[in-house]
């Protein structure tokens, strides 16, 4: 009893703990649950901790009565230059004035019979950050988006090959920006770059919430053979009314639909091999999705369907290996790569969320230290990723140019996580 009410705390604590992940998946993270992230974030048709519903929710009639608490520290390396503009802008620019962030995860699962589980899981589910000492739009520009997902998530069982899960997704987030007065009145024009400048940046933190769903199947198909599938549909999310004037549709920024599909096989008894596909549907979200060529056209940031980052979707391949080393040492590692999320035509507004790298290796391992308790670690390595934008900047001057040039932007990231189990 000790032991569940402190497990019911924890999960009750994380509900007030706002993660700040950036996630390498375009915002998205590149996987969840430890053990997940240690094989490239491959899960789907894997399920292998409490916060399997975060990926597949069927999964997690497969994983039993446990509970995960990790945490992992998360370190971004992003900036931007800028050459051959003419209105003063050219310049190296450093987005790393915070650089170590901490990332939680927790989850509970209980079996209520052998064919059907009740949990709940609390994670990051994405999130951007920069902040510029100087930059191009003023000094100390910057932002800050952080989501929050937990996932009260039940999975049954229908035969016994085959298995069906759906989590409630309580999604939570917060968004800040800071010295975005160059995208107020434009040099006496008579054009605002905002159509709500007093609701553009310097406004504090504001925060949104919505309500979605995610659905999930698992099936075995032979012995050594285990496929999945997932689907979250778009999550309408509350205006970040304080931001009025940057996000497209007055403040809209809702979480993009995303949709996947996995297979594992069961190569010996000791080795398992997991791939998954997602697509994230980014460009569907006005803010995200639409490019900032309506700026020019004279629709200000704000308006209905207004500029955005131009960002597209992203199509992930995530592949990992486990491997029973002994009773008590398994060892992963995993390859995730996904398309770019930023045209280099839009790299421009970019500079403020260069979410541009590709490449991630992972590594992971699990200890049991007991027949009821578990230690898990992982790292992962995102691989430096330039996107160059060459004419990105629109020649001529505000508001129908920014003086021309090109801009680079670059990133790499490190992470490094673990989590403390219990079976139940």
């Amino acid at each position: 009893m000790q032991k569940n009410r402190i497990l019911v705390s924890l999960l009750i604590a994380g509900g007030f703990v706002s993660p700040i992940a950036h996630g390498t998946d375009g915002y998205f993270a590149q996987g969840f649950g430890m053990k997940a992230i240690g094989m490239g974030g491959a899960g789907i048709a894997l399920p292998q901790d409490s916060l399997a519903a975060a990926t597949n929710p069927a999964g997690m009639v497969m994983v039993g009565s446990r509970a995960d608490v990790g945490l992992t520290w998360f370190k971004p390396t992003r900036g931007a230059e800028i050459t051959g503009n003419t209105i003063g802008m050219n310049g190296s620019y450093d987005g790393n004035g915070r650089s170590n962030f901490f990332i939680p995860e927790l989850g509970f699962n209980k079996m209520m019979n052998p064919d059907m589980s009740l949990g709940v899981s609390i994670y990051g589910n994405g999130g951007m950050n920069t902040s510029y000492s100087s930059s191009p739009f003023g000094p100390n520009a910057g932002i800050n988006m952080e989501q929050l997902f937990i996932a009260p998530t039940w999975a049954m069982k229908i035969n016994a090959t085959n298995s069906i899960g759906v989590s409630i997704n309580l999604a939570y987030q917060m968004f800040s920006a800071t010295g975005l007065g160059a995208f107020g009145p434009a040099g006496g024009q008579g054009f605002n770059i905002s159509s709500n400048p007093n609701a553009l940046t310097d406004n504090g933190t504001d925060t949104s919430t919505g309500i979605g769903f995610r659905i999930g199947w698992t099936g075995e198909i032979t012995p050594m053979i285990t496929l999945g599938a997932t689907y979250q549909p778009r999550t309408e999310m509350g205006k970040f009314t304080k931001y009025a004037g940057l996000f497209a549709n007055q403040g809209e920024f809702d979480i993009p639909a995303s949709y996947g599909a996995g297979i594992s096989v069961k190569a010996t008894p000791t080795t398992t091999i997991a791939a998954d596909f997602m697509e994230i549907k980014y460009g569907n979200v006005t803010a995200v999705g639409d490019t900032l060529s309506p700026l020019f056209a004279g629709i200000p940031l704000g308006a209905q369907n207004g500029p955005g980052f131009g960002w597209t979707d992203v199509q992930a391949i995530k592949l990992g290996v486990s491997q029973v080393m002994s009773d008590m040492l398994t060892v992963r590692a995993g390859y995730n790569h996904s398309t770019q999320a930023v045209p280099d035509s839009q790299a421009m507004f970019n500079i403020l969320a260069p979410g541009v790298v590709q490449d991630h290796l992972t590594l992971g391992a699990t200890w049991n230290v007991s027949k009821q308790n578990e230690i898990t670690v992982a790292f992962m390595h995102a691989f430096e990723k330039s996107v160059n934008g060459t004419g990105a900047i629109p020649p001529g001057n505000p508001p129908a140019g920014f003086g021309g040039g090109n801009v680079n932007l670059h990133m790499h990231e490190d992470s490094l996580g673990v989590a403390y189990s219990w079976k139940l």
